[in-house]
């Protein structure tokens, strides 16, 4: 049966206390009473009750005694990191990632699969497999799994999580939108309490609260050039229907989207997620003559087979300076440097963090990028702001959806 604890985000004021505490003990312990009490202006007793509660669950545990200043010494306290484990997949750029993590953030267990050019159907089915290495890891441990967090891209209805994944139809813009009951498929195969949140909303939420200083509050982050993660005020927002973040415009009536006058430049239409990079890269190996040099060395990495190329034998190749793996860099961090001068200009965020897989592109990437949203955005929100890669790397987003998950399980404790 599944566990029912997994619903929407509209918490009760108890649940939101739970929250409170359990996200205090777990980022800053170990850590006493008093000190709950004085971080979240809670009465003692109050905070007392609720630790009471959380050590008879088993969520908590009293650790050795703090250093006295005089008087009875206070007990420290920190989350119990083997009462419970949670899994959480991430979608990401380059493959596919799944981890086990325990109430304290910590990865015990971690699996991957190379994301190729797939539909979401062979999506589901990879996510399955990844899934099930974790699980088969776990061997004794199965019970204490609480539940998976999925982060994905597409459009996430949150009343029945179900996905409208845009797939590519041929070469060009054209899309054909698929709903897939994504939450009821894993729910059905595992038998295990289920979320699914966007890819970008997902990695937003794990560099928040696995990884950035506390005091981080406006944070936005970069899922390629496609969609966006936002963080305002230390919540995450996704707008009245759980979609927010989708940094693209797309008008289906059209034959090519942005085929008119008015469309053409803007910097809002809907790009491939590598913007296009391996297309190009592709084509122009492709269509030149044998004497020219041009993306040698992404062609070698690529074991001389231009169907073959890959984003990441453009990242590789660019690290070993090849010209065109160069070229195609530069216009794709151009690209999104616009783009994120739009949104830091609109959220006026304190860090801008880039991931799902561009980290892998490397400084020169990176530093671009900033020269443009210097170039673009106005000077009062470019000096407020950091653009930084993903420290999570490539386990942000599947970290963000245990991470998302981990957070029902505390309200609910």
């Amino acid at each position: 049966m599944i566990t029912p604890y997994l619903r929407g985000e509209e918490y009760t004021e108890r649940e939101k206390r739970n929250l409170a505490i359990l996200e205090i003990v777990r980022r800053f312990g170990p850590i006493t009473r008093p000190e709950i009490s004085r971080t979240l202006g809670l009465n003692i007793v109050t905070v007392s009750n609720y630790i009471e509660e959380f050590i008879n669950k088993n969520l908590v545990f009293e650790k050795e005694f703090d250093i006295s200043e005089g008087g009875r010494r206070p007990i420290l306290l920190d989350i119990n990191p083997e009462s419970g484990f949670v899994i959480g997949i991430g979608v990401n750029l380059l493959n596919i990632v799944g981890v086990l993590v325990d109430f304290k953030g910590k990865v015990l267990t971690r699996s991957s699969l190379e994301r190729k050019d797939i539909g979401v159907r062979d999506i589901v089915n990879c996510i399955i497999e990844v899934i099930s290495q974790i699980v088969s890891k776990t061997k004794n441990n199965n019970t204490k799994i609480k539940g998976v967090g999925i982060g994905i891209a597409g459009i996430i209805n949150k009343k029945d999580g179900s996905l409208r994944w845009p797939e590519k139809v041929g070469s060009g813009y054209d899309y054909a939108s698929i709903y897939v009951p994504l939450k009821n498929i894993i729910e059905k195969q595992f038998g295990l309490p289920v979320i699914i949140e966007n890819d970008a909303t997902s990695a937003c939420f794990g560099e928040q609260w696995l990884d950035l200083e506390p005091g981080i509050k406006h944070l936005v982050y970069m899922f390629s050039g496609v969609g966006c993660g936002i963080m305002i005020n230390g919540e995450i927002y996704t707008g009245a229907g759980g979609s927010a973040g989708e940094v693209s415009i797309y008008n289906p009536k059209e034959e090519t989207p942005f085929n008119c006058s008015a469309g053409k430049p803007c910097f809002l239409k809907r790009w491939d997620i590598d913007f296009g990079m391996t297309q190009e890269a592709r084509r122009r190996i492709a269509g030149q003559s044998d004497a020219k040099e041009e993306g040698k060395r992404i062609l070698e990495l690529a074991n001389g087979e231009v169907k073959n190329i890959h984003l990441k034998h453009i990242f590789q190749a660019a690290k070993e300076s090849d010209p065109l793996a160069l070229e195609l860099l530069d216009q794709a961090a151009k690209q999104l440097g616009i783009k994120i001068a739009y949104l830091v200009n609109f959220l006026n965020p304190e860090v801008v963090i880039i991931g799902g897989g561009l980290e892998e592109a490397g400084d020169v990437f990176l530093n671009t990028v900033r020269s443009t949203v210097s170039a673009w955005a106005f000077e009062e929100m470019v000096s407020n702001v950091r653009i930084v890669y993903s420290t999570l790397g490539e386990n942000a987003v599947s970290l963000g959806a245990a991470s998302l998950l981990m957070r029902q399980v505390f309200c609910q404790a």
